[in-house]
Order: C-alpha cells, then structure tokens, then sequence
C-alpha cells in the first residue's frame, strides 16, 4: 500500500517529523510517500492561510504519483472537501483523523495547540466536521516561540499544563495536541496525563490504512462526485487537466 502525506505548508523538517512518526506505526507493506508545498507559510494559523493552503495542496495532489489513500497532513483540514470531490482515492483530514479516533476513546474530546492563533479555525474545523457536541474545547500556548520544529520541547511544560486544564475544567476524557509540530508529544509525555492521547498522524495513518484496504470506489452522485469538466485558465497544468477531465 502506498500513502502519500502531504504537509501544505514549507516546512521541511515538520513533514520528516510526520514521516518518522507514521512510518514507525504503519504496517509491514506500507510506503509512505511525503510532498512539502514548495511555496506558501511555514505553518497555517488563520483562515487566509489555509485559504491558500488548501488551493496548494489540490495543485499537489494532482502533481502526486499514484497512491492508494492520501493524508492531508495540517490540522485543519485545508482544502479536505475539494480533494475528495476531485480525486479517486481516499484522501484523510488529519484532524478528521485525529478526532473521530478520539470519539472511540471517551465522550468529549480536548485540543491543545501551539499558538493562540489557531483557536478560531481549529473550533471552525471542529464546527465543519459536525463533532462540536463531542469538543470540550480548544486550548492554546500564548506568547512566541523560537522555531517551528523545536516548539513541543520548548514549551512542553505549558503544554501539559493546558492538557491538564482541558481535562480538569473542560471535562475533557481525550486529548489531542493538534497541529503538525506537535506530533510525537502524546506518546512522550502520556505518562503525566491522566486521560488517553490521540496522535494526529497515527491516527491518520492508520485510518488511511484501514479506508484503503476497503478499495472504495469514486461516488459518481452525492455531493462527493467528481465534478464536470470545466475548462480553466493560468492554473497548474496537472490541476487543469483534472478539472477538464483532460487527464
């Protein structure tokens, strides 16, 4: 089975941090294939962000060799629902991933994420995904940090306090630390929490995994079918042959 993940944002290292992590948990046979957006923000945390991020990673995913699923590797979900109506194979939201995994574990699900920022379009995602009812709340580090891949190290400590609030005043019976340079942090510091930690990545791994094995075919009604062909203008070629069925 191949899997792509792509990371619609620059930062290399980041994506390397979710390749090391999926790859640690996929199964034997598995190959996970890696894109970083070649242009665009080291990491989306407003809504104009993933604007654009979304748009980058429809151009990349119709630039992708063949896979069997792909994971659209920025909590978030930027550019989710376009995917699915425009390519034939599975794609998986990180945090549609992570969330829904939650939703096994316990009644209501808590995020922590990394910059204050994030809050506004992680409760429009929860909102998009229609789990609001099973979200105790998203909570947030303020202030700076010094560097993208090194912010779950620096501000670990904070970090496992605001998982601590989540719990104790959101009522919150499953944690996620939501956002793509938080991966690996649940595994590492899941001895000091009191509730299960849900990976993104794991879990978006092992998702794909699972919805790919089932060899879904492409919906040709419903609101997930692929769209009419439709001619365009200055887009990326491979992203234009798929909107004009060109290709």
């Amino acid at each position: 089975m191949r899997l792509l993940l792509l990371n619609p944002n620059t930062s290399r290292d980041v994506t390397e941090l979710m390749r090391a992590t999926g790859a640690a948990v996929a199964a034997p046979g598995t190959e996970i294939l890696t894109m970083t957006a070649p242009r665009g923000v080291p990491y989306i945390a407003t809504r104009a962000e993933a604007q654009i991020g979304g748009a980058l990673a429809l151009e990349m995913l119709a630039e992708a060799p063949p896979v069997d699923a792909a994971i659209l590797a920025a909590f978030g979900d930027p550019g989710l629902f376009g995917a699915r109506e425009l390519f034939d194979y599975p794609v998986i939201g990180l945090a549609e991933a992570a969330m829904l995994s939650a939703c096994l574990l316990g009644r209501r699900f808590g995020l922590v994420t990394f910059a204050r920022a994030l809050v506004p379009w992680y409760e429009e995602c929860v909102a998009a995904h229609g789990l609001q009812p099973r979200c105790a709340g998203v909570r947030a580090l303020e202030g700076r940090f010094s560097t993208l891949s090194g912010v779950q190290e620096e501000k670990e400590a904070q970090l496992i306090d605001l998982a601590h609030a989540a719990v104790e005043e959101d009522g919150a019976d499953v944690l996620i630390f939501a956002g793509a340079p938080l991966t690996g942090l649940g595994a590492r510091v899941r001895d000091r929490l009191a509730v299960p930690v849900v990976d993104q990545v794991v879990a978006a791994v092992k998702l794909a995994e699972a919805v790919a094995a089932q060899r879904p075919r492409k919906a040709t009604t419903g609101t997930f079918r692929r769209p009419d062909p439709k001619p365009s203008t200055g887009l990326a070629p491979a992203l234009a042959a798929r909107l004009g069925h060109e290709e």
